[in-house]
């Protein structure tokens, strides 16, 4: 006789970076370790759960009304992430929400779950599944090699959302590399909220991994991950002194020549009051060592228009900074309070059209600047990672080209090449953000 009872079933939505992304994969992974199904839909879920981000305003809308959405289609609602750490906001707009935590809080979450969707013990059903749940293409994966963050910066309330910096064994986030190459992984993408602080907090602890001794630290960390031979990108690097040393491991072709550093500003006293690490440091002779040992290297950043008490002069020093830097990457955010930030009381709050019309003018100087990289590549040969491939070609990335938030290089033919695979092409064309190319 067949046993026709069905496993518990769960829906998830995930919000917000990938740092909240790589703690909804671990949720999802014990979910299904402990039996329960996973859901596509809300109306195929007994129970969903929605991984929330608070970071900004927009950020905040958005996951209220995914909350909102999952309640009026489904109704079986537990809310996570770094909007859950206010509690009181989620509750007061949503009180028949089951359950509220806050961010990196797996064990919580199952908790809640089990309370109200238990999972009767099955050996079969409870059976590990084949790899960790990836919310991810197979072909990469983000590898978080932290938590938290030790920094005070005035915008920002990461640290009272996710705590102080607590960095994770050297040889766990190793054996945790090893699992997503041997499961497909041709690039990871090495994230934190701090990434370039790693080991600080454990004093740069001696781990032990395949019985040899490695330090708890960035260096160390990208000379192991260099030997499993994949693309390995770092993400978050606030531009510390010990960031020169990785330098020279990307022109060797260690790893990747990528450094997305966020410096959100230029001018001394904007970056003294935003409370920035490393604000004292002069950032374009960092960036001219930088290129000389590495002149491959693409430097992506983000910055901040319109923080509270920014001048108009200010704001023109930081478009020299730009015009002068030729960063590769740029991304920019017009200042949006925060809700617990220390910002907020600053005085002399630009206006809202300020704010958008200064964010404007940067992305405006920076898309020349891109567009005048980009067509310099053109007649180079570089090697792409696919990502797609359509009826219309091959849908890739190059070394400078991180998932989703830059460039592509698009191949036209190429159509024998899967998802994963490494080619070699020839750039052909270019415009303000992505590069054409054709096979080699």
């Amino acid at each position: 006789m067949t046993d026709s009872r069905q496993p518990p079933t769960i829906g998830f939505v995930s919000l917000g970076c990938p740092k909240a992304l790589v703690d909804s994969e671990r949720i999802l992974t014990r979910l299904r370790t402990e039996g329960y199904a996973i859901s596509p839909t809300y109306a195929g879920a007994d129970l969903v759960v929605v991984n929330t981000c608070g970071f900004i305003e927009a950020a905040v809308e958005e996951s209220l009304e995914a909350i909102g959405e999952a309640l009026r289609e489904n109704g079986t609602v537990i809310v996570t992430g770094c909007l859950g750490a206010k509690g009181n906001l989620v509750r007061e707009a949503y009180p028949k929400v089951l359950a509220i935590t806050g961010p990196h809080a797996e064990n919580e979450v199952l908790r809640h779950v089990h309370t109200h969707l238990p999972q009767a013990h099955d050996p079969f059903a409870s059976l590990p599944p084949p790899r960790d749940v990836r919310l991810t293409p197979e072909h990469f994966a983000y590898l978080k090699i932290a938590e938290g963050c030790d920094h005070g910066c005035t915008f920002c309330v990461i640290p009272a959302l996710r705590g102080a910096l607590v960095s994770r064994p050297i040889g766990e986030v190793l054996r945790e590399a090893e699992r997503l190459v041997e499961t497909g992984a041709r690039e990871l993408l090495i994230i934190a909220q701090d990434t370039g602080a790693y080991g600080i907090d454990v004093k740069y602890r001696t781990g032990f991994v395949g019985g040899r001794p490695v330090k708890t630290r960035l260096k160390e960390l990208c000379e192991a991950l260099a030997g499993f031979g994949v693309w390995v990108r770092l993400h978050y690097v606030y531009p510390y002194p010990n960031v020169d040393a990785l330098i020279p491991l990307m022109a060797e072709g260690k790893i990747l020549p990528y450094l997305d550093v966020p410096f959100q500003h230029a001018h001394p006293r904007v970056l003294k009051a935003m409370r920035r690490p490393a604000s004292a440091e002069n950032t374009l002779e960092r960036i001219r060592a930088w290129r000389a040992i590495c002149p491959d290297i693409t430097i992506r950043s983000t910055f901040i228009a319109g923080f509270p008490g920014e001048t108009e002069a200010e704001f023109e020093y930081l478009l020299e900074f730009i015009e002068q830097a030729r960063l590769d990457r740029v991304g920019c955010f017009a200042y949006s309070p925060v809700d617990g930030a220390t910002a907020n009381a600053l005085p002399d709050a630009v206006p809202d059209a300020v704010r958008d019309e200064r964010r404007r003018r940067l992305m405006d100087v920076q898309e020349d600047i891109s567009a005048e990289l980009l067509a310099a590549k053109i007649g180079r040969e570089i090697t792409v990672l696919v990502d797609e491939v359509d009826d219309e070609g091959v849908i890739a990335r190059s070394s400078a080209d991180a998932p989703e938030i830059d460039g592509l290089v698009l191949v036209d033919r190429f159509f024998d090449a899967e998802p994963g695979d490494f080619l070699r092409v020839r750039v052909v064309d270019a415009d303000e953000h992505d590069l054409y190319a054709e096979p080699e």
